[in-house]
């Protein structure tokens, strides 16, 4: 098949001040969603923007994590949030992903930055 958006729009927003680091916020997502044992590709996409799939039990095919788990619940990162915002704007080397799933991460971001109460960068 194919990329496709995905990524929950209504998880609870962590702290303001919590420090992003995307490859942790990953392994706490797929830990969460029961890799590598039990994977639920259901769960794993609540905290990704992309995925792609027919390929939903590789951790490959999960792109731009904006979540982490914190005390057991998932819930979005302001500062992850940013970080896939300056990726989407050509940042970091920019996504790899199709224009139309570009187009729908984008209304998730923007949906994340109006309950932040903050403009979009673009």
């Amino acid at each position: 098949m194919s990329w496709k958006a995905t990524g929950k729009t209504d998880l609870p927003l962590a702290g303001d001040d919590r420090d992003w680091d995307g490859d942790a916020a990953e392994d706490a997502i797929f830990e969460w969603a029961g890799w590598p044992d039990s994977e639920d590709p259901d769960k794993a996409r609540q905290g990704f923007f992309a995925y792609k799939d027919d390929e939903a039990t590789e951790k490959k095919s999960y792109k731009l994590p904006f979540a982490t788990v914190v005390d057991g619940e998932l819930k979005a990162v302001p500062s992850g949030i940013h970080a896939v915002a300056v990726v989407l704007e050509g940042g970091r080397g920019g996504v790899d992903l199709p224009d139309d799933v570009i187009a729908e991460v984008r209304k998730k971001v923007e949906a994340y930055y109006d309950k932040m109460g903050e403009d979009v960068p673009w």
